[in-house]
């Protein structure tokens, strides 16, 4: 996983952020919040956590909720630290969120969908090149 999240930050980043650091008075600390706009099924925050990580270990993670639990609209996570390395990793993380929690969501429908009529939503072979066991939720998701 951790592969996947640095080839994504080097992606998102490139040589630098210049619009961060044109903006951002160094050492300006910050607290950003990422909110559930509607509700769902949240998915990726453990993929979340670790993108702040890499960009700084003094970032300090604080998650709200629980990935794969039906919720509704609110507080997911907070992240508390240098403002400049908070806006270097939220693309990243929110890109990872919003895509884990959009299939998070759309498998739990289905699985509403059937229940009661002895069918069973099992797996998709319809993955993303290099997500597969994020998209799935397997061990390596974690």
């Amino acid at each position: 996983m951790l592969d996947l999240i640095d080839r994504a930050l080097a992606e998102d980043i490139g040589a630098g952020d210049l619009t961060t650091t044109t903006v951002i008075p160094e050492g300006t600390r910050a607290r950003g919040r990422i909110e559930q706009p509607m509700e769902g099924v949240p998915a990726g925050l453990r993929v979340a956590e670790p993108v702040f990580q890499r960009v700084d270990p003094s970032l300090r993670w604080r998650a709200h909720a629980v990935d794969g639990d039906w919720r509704e609209p609110g507080l997911l996570a907070e992240v508390v630290g240098d403002a400049a390395a908070i806006l270097r990793g939220e693309r990243v993380a929110l890109n990872f969120l919003g895509r884990l929690s959009g299939i998070a969501t759309l498998t739990a429908l289905y699985v509403g969908a059937v229940a009661g009529t002895g069918a069973r939503i099992l797996d998709t072979r319809k993955t993303t090149p290099g997500m597969r066991a994020l998209e799935r939720g397997g061990p390596a998701a974690g």
